[in-house]
């Protein structure tokens, strides 16, 4: 009689392995948006905290501008930056806990990537004067 787990082919821990690497890229990309949108509250709070209280400012709510002051405002914008900031903390750890996932996988499936190992033969096989790049000319200046 057959195990009843039998080991995940090839194909299939590729895919896992795959969907791990889009999780943390995806993961990454949420982080930067959110942290520029920290960036971006930042500024606000800069450029309208010295104003006057009672000031008419305008704010963006639901794809909608509405007329506000800046005192009912700034209190908003710092709750909205507070709360991405959170959200932000809490993706890092997500992220760091992707990461020690993925570590684990690459060492119970002995997975290297192709470019780990090329650097790794490419450093025991390089010679001085080897290096290969891009060679530019000087400009020409036409007199």
């Amino acid at each position: 009689m057959t195990s009843l787990r039998e080991p995940p082919s090839e194909q299939a821990i590729l895919n896992i392995y795959e969907s791990m690497r889009s999780e943390m890229s995806q993961i990454y990309s949420n982080i930067t948006d959110l942290e520029m949108q920290v960036s971006e509250h930042s500024l606000v709070v800069n450029a309208i905290q010295p104003l006057d209280q009672t000031r008419k400012c305008f704010r963006m709510i639901g794809g909608v501008l509405v007329e506000r002051t800046i005192k009912e405002v700034l209190p908003a914008v710092h709750r909205n930056k507070e709360g991405l900031e959170e959200v932000v903390k809490k993706l890092y750890e997500t992220l760091e806990k992707k990461k020690k996932d993925m570590t684990e996988f690459e060492a119970k499936y002995k997975i290297r990537l192709r470019k780990q190992e090329d650097s790794k033969e490419e450093g025991n096989n390089k010679k001085e004067g080897n290096a290969q790049g891009v060679l530019v000319g000087a400009a020409s200046t036409s007199q």
